[in-house]
This record gives C-alpha cells, sequence and structure tokens, in this order.
C-alpha cells in the first residue's frame, strides 16, 4: 500500500529498511509471544508472525532467533516426525521463557505507549 504526503512525494506505507529495524528490535518478543499460544515449528511461527501484520519473516531471520532464544533457555525444542513429510523441529516455551515474556511484554507495553503518546498529535486530524 502506497501513501502519498502532503510534499507529493510518494513513499510505501511502511519503508523496509525502517520495518526491519523495528522487526529487529522485537522478533524475538514476537516469536515468544506467538509460542505462548502453542508450540509450534519455524515455517508455522512465520506464517503466524505475518498474519499478526508482521510481514513475511524469512528463515534466514526467524531460525537464528530461535536457536538464540533455545540457548539462552527462553524455548525449548523437539524433532517430531512429519505428517507425511520430514521431520520438523517444534518449538515451545519453557517456564523462564515465559516468565521473560510476561516482563517484556510490560516494558513493551510501557515504551510503546511512550511512542504512541508522541506521535498521537503528529497523527491526529
Amino acid at each position: 500500500m502506497w501513501r502519498k504526503l502532503d510534499s507529493g512525494a510518494i513513499l510505501p506505507r511502511v519503508d523496509q529498511e525502517r520495518r526491519g529495524q523495528w522487526l529487529r528490535g522485537v522478533l524475538d518478543l514476537c516469536v515468544l509471544g506467538a509460542l505462548h499460544r502453542h508450540e509450534s515449528y519455524g515455517y508455522e511461527l512465520a506464517q503466524s508472525l505475518q498474519a499478526a501484520g508482521l510481514g513475511p519473516i524469512k528463515g534466514g531471520t526467524l531460525y537464528p532467533v530461535l536457536l538464540r532464544l533455545q540457548r539462552t533457555g527462553l524455548v525449548s525444542a523437539q524433532w517430531r516426525d512429519g505428517a507425511g513429510g520430514p521431520a520438523r523441529k517444534y518449538y515451545q516455551l519453557t517456564p523462564s521463557g515465559a516468565a521473560a515474556l510476561r516482563q517484556a511484554a510490560t516494558d513493551w507495553r510501557a515504551f510503546s505507549g511512550g511512542v504512541d503518546t508522541i506521535l498521537q498529535e503528529v497523527t491526529a486530524p
């Protein structure tokens, strides 16, 4: 989707560089949040994140995040046979991952609330 600025310039709705910067800052939190609902494998997680409005998440972006979360003990992983296909690695939130998610969600709400306050005056009619 495109938008036209008062200056006449036409820009993508969210420019890709900015989206990438935002995503790098919140992808860990979003992955933990998605796993809070239920365990999942990588491709399914990517689809879930896209459906939530984050846009497409490439494997080269998602899998390093999952590995980092696994190494830090926030997520555990288990290989399972696929139904009619290759085995899949399923990820699930650990108890320490759930605690970290709760704290990060609180922190995010406080931070994003401040950003919203600042931007409301810019976007108000």
